[in-house]
């Protein structure tokens, strides 16, 4: 083979008749020949069906060709390579293959009325391992399995040979599978220190089984796709992070202990305020979701979807608010696009023409389970100013510090839209719109610094404006798929595609089918929410099933200990928080990405390191009494018992309240670890 031309900077391009490959930085992306074509299109016809924001999808591909032919012509910026079917054939797509700013960009011309469907083939070889796809909640490595990448609810139990998974297909077509998630992502990291990122809104499917190659498979032509290598995984997000967009920081009252999720009217929680403080539980904000009344379905207690104050159930909330915030209390809500179509904001916006319309032309209303509900068109810049200032004076005018922005999933496919792009493209946008309304709600607000939203759903672009991300609704079990030991994987990834700031319900959400809290797993995933971002606690959808943080003395006392440790944590979070606005590295990291030399931290998937120093192994198996732990080579201090350790697999006691959990001998923080110890351990 000959080289075409020199190597532009990083980028390096042989070819040889219809033969080339492309290399960034020595790494090989992409291999053609006739024999093995690196990009393929075709046409296909999908269903796509939704059932309170789960969907069945199939796909009949009526045709898949190969472009076999290839022929490269250097330009100013870069290469041109027009790819036909045979080489008397017109161009059916042609790549520009473009090296800025150390980006490797390739993007694609061809007619999109005529493929709808493509796939591209990255060079892989079989030792390679890759991660991301947005918050993936089953495997942390992606290898050897397909993803497709849809936004939607992750779907209950997320395992189709459980029970669990079982019940919710029969009875609520709800049951998950292990690629399902509320917030997929076009992107991946390989192990050959290089990310993937494809410019697409579109159904996409990342097919990672192949030894030699990962097909990607994008249900349009996309714009682009985007590579960039680099030295470190820390360096690889910090790239991803500046193309995409990164995650302020959070106010600083974040950091005064637990959100305390309850519900019940303004007396009940007073009452539970008044109780958690007597019994010690640092309380930095009381999370009221029903702060705008409830209704009560099958499924549980749900929240009245007309977003302003209940004054029958919050009587006096607006004087309430300020006396906690007064005490160092916050008070939070909650919010959704939707709107239940018996509110009055439902009918304002029907008056405005402001919601996503049918293919009869009508209003589009949406099953949410025994209600249903219109969706305000953020694709209608009238409409998402009118959104924007609604939560502008229902929340942050009223006096609320934050709220969980919720859903983003159900954008129906076959809906009419104000900006007439296709429902198939803008569904997984969705979320990202969703995040930007409140992003902008909150920039042009009188105190953006004071202000925070969590939300589940996502997309590309999501980074930029989402300013913390929650795991969903997992099942208040131990299952690994849809438990306690999901969010670790959920946190990991998400955190490798730019969304550093994760966290979850404390106990779990979904109860149905069986599945109820115990306080056992409460309290296990009490002290995991200790050493994350954000300490949040959840009643669950069936809250007088499931065991609660107040039911009894010693629950409390351990809420009481968890929480002082997190607050004492606070000086560490702060400057990992201000380094994932900064450089786009995440709070928690996957263990290989400060040991990148030590190959058995690749597959630790329920493992993760809260920035540089520390070590975290949750507990999340019932009635455990001792933990292994892999510790890569180091000086490691356990930080219960103060016994030091050099790497290797180790079995510690890890009793309730004493997590395993490690500090790094030389940190710079070694004094405020040290002190946790000798004030929160369990006195033996």
């Amino acid at each position: 083979m000959k080289t075409v031309s020199e190597q532009k900077h990083g980028l390096k391009l042989h070819t040889q008749g219809d033969q080339f490959t492309i290399e960034l930085d020595g790494r090989t992306l992409l291999k053609h020949s006739p024999q093995s074509p690196c990009v393929y299109v075709g046409q296909g016809e999908e269903t796509m069906d939704m059932y309170r924001g789960n969907f069945h999808i199939e796909d009949y591909v009526i045709e898949r060709s190969g472009l076999r032919y290839a022929q490269v012509t250097e330009n100013q910026t870069g290469y041109e390579i027009e790819l036909k079917r045979s080489p008397k054939d017109e161009s059916i797509l042609v790549m520009q293959v473009v090296y800025e700013k150390e980006s490797l960009r390739i993007q694609f011309d061809g007619d999109r009325e005529m493929y709808n469907r493509f796939w591209i083939r990255i060079h892989a070889d079989n030792s390679e391992r890759v991660y991301g796809c947005g918050q993936q909640m089953s495997h942390l490595n992606l290898r050897g399995k397909h993803f497709p990448l849809w936004t939607s609810e992750p779907g209950v139990g997320r395992n189709k040979s459980t029970y669990t998974t079982w019940q919710a297909d029969v009875h609520d077509k709800a049951g998950g599978d292990y690629y399902h998630t509320n917030y997929p992502q076009p992107t991946y990291l390989s192990t050959r220190k290089y990310f993937c990122h494809v410019e697409t809104t579109a159904y996409a499917d990342f097919d990672f089984r192949n030894d030699d190659f990962h097909e990607l498979q994008v249900w349009e032509i996309p714009e682009a796709v985007l590579f960039e290598s680099g030295e470190t995984y820390k360096e690889l997000v910090g790239s991803l992070t500046s193309h995409l967009g990164r995650q302020p920081e959070l106010p600083e009252w974040t950091y005064d202990g637990i959100w305390l999720g309850m519900q019940g009217g303004t007396e009940k929680v007073q009452q539970k305020i008044d109780e958690a403080r007597e019994k010690g539980i640092k309380v930095g904000a009381v999370w009221a979701q029903d702060w705008q009344g409830k209704r009560v379905t099958s499924f549980g207690r749900r929240l009245n979807w007309d977003w302003k104050w209940d004054e029958n159930e919050y009587p006096d909330l607006d004087v309430k608010l300020k006396e906690w915030k007064a005490e160092g209390i916050r008070l939070l809500g909650y919010i959704n696009p939707y709107l239940v179509n018996d509110g009055t904001l439902y009918k304002e916006a029907v008056e405005l023409g402001y919601l996503v319309r049918n293919q009869a032309d009508e209003v589009y209303l949406v099953d949410f389970g025994e209600f249903d509900c219109g969706i305000v068109d953020l694709t209608h810049p009238e409409a998402f100013q009118w959104y924007k200032e609604v939560i502008q004076a229902n929340l942050i005018d009223f006096g609320l510090d934050g709220w969980m922005a919720d859903f983003g999933e159900y954008l129906p496919t076959d809906a009419k839209l104000h900006n007439q792009v296709s429902a198939k493209l803008m569904h997984n946008a969705w979320p990202m719109l969703w995040a930007k309304v409140n992003f902008e709600a909150v920039a042009e607000s009188e105190r953006p610094d004071d202000l925070v939203y969590f939300m589940r759903a996502g997309h590309t672009g999501s980074q930029k404006y989402c300013h913390l991300l929650w795991a969903g609704d997992q099942s208040v079990n131990w299952d690994l798929d849809d438990g306690i030991a999901s969010v670790i994987p959920a946190a990991l990834s998400a955190g490798l595609c730019g969304n550093g700031l994760h966290h979850s319900d404390i106990g779990g959400y979904t109860s149905l089918h069986g599945n109820k809290r115990t306080k056992e797993l409460l309290l296990r995933w009490l002290e995991m929410a200790a050493f994350t971002s954000v300490m949040r606690s959840h009643e669950g959808n069936r809250p007088n099933e499931n065991y609660q943080y107040d039911q009894e003395e010693e629950t409390m006392q351990h809420f009481a200990r968890m929480t002082d440790v997190h607050v004492a944590l606070a000086p560490y979070l702060r400057t990992l928080v201000k380094e994932n606005a900064a450089e786009g590295i995440p709070v928690q990291r996957p263990l290989f990405m400060e040991y990148e030399e030590d190959e058995r931290t690749y597959e630790l998937q329920y493992q993760y390191m809260l920035g540089e120093d520390v070590l975290v192994a949750p507990v999340y198996e019932e009635s455990a009494t001792s933990w292994s732990v892999y510790l890569p080579e180091d000086e490691w201090v356990h930080l219960w018992s103060g016994e030091s350790y050099s790497g290797g697999t180790v079995e510690v006691a890890a009793g309730i309240g004493e997590p395993p959990v490690f500090y790094r001998k030389g940190s710079a923080f070694k004094d405020t670890f040290e002190s946790i110890r000798q004030h929160y351990a369990w006195k033996k």
